[in-house]
């Protein structure tokens, strides 16, 4: 097929997407239905493969499938303010530094509790399992 008409296979190689999570998008409206070919295969163009692109990058970022939707949506609006776009960028941020915090917290318990264990011994007296087991 030609650059402007893709199979869903070169789509999933060209944008590292499964075939079952474009049909996904298509079925959320996050990508349009794109024509059949007189053999009933999906056929896309280039703004589908970039709109899939854009998702990804997206998607790969931690953004929400709502918040790529409000984005796509926006990205449309190219004379609109970018007020929106920077409260959900703004949105997105607070989450990420929450999860780093998080994740900091976490990395900071798992190194007391793994060097409360000497690897030596037997499972019964494993520093890692008693901290981590429930009371």
């Amino acid at each position: 097929m030609s650059a402007t008409h893709l199979k869903i296979g070169d789509l999933s190689r060209q944008t590292n997407t499964k075939v079952v999570t474009i049909r996904y998008y298509e079925k959320i409206g996050l990508l349009a239905s794109p024509h059949r070919t007189a053999g009933n295969y999906r056929a896309y163009d280039e703004a589908a493969l970039g709109r899939l692109r854009f998702i990804r990058r997206c998607r790969d970022l931690g953004f929400t499938l709502e918040q790529i939707r409000d984005l796509l949506d926006l990205s449309s609006e190219v004379e609109r303010p970018c007020a929106e776009v920077d409260g959900i960028a703004s949105t997105h941020l607070a989450e990420v530094e929450r999860k780093i915090s998080d994740l900091q917290a976490l990395a900071k318990r798992l190194r007391r509790i793994s060097s409360s264990c000497s690897g030596k011994g037997t499972i019964s007296d494993c520093g890692v399992i008693d901290a981590i087991s429930p009371d």
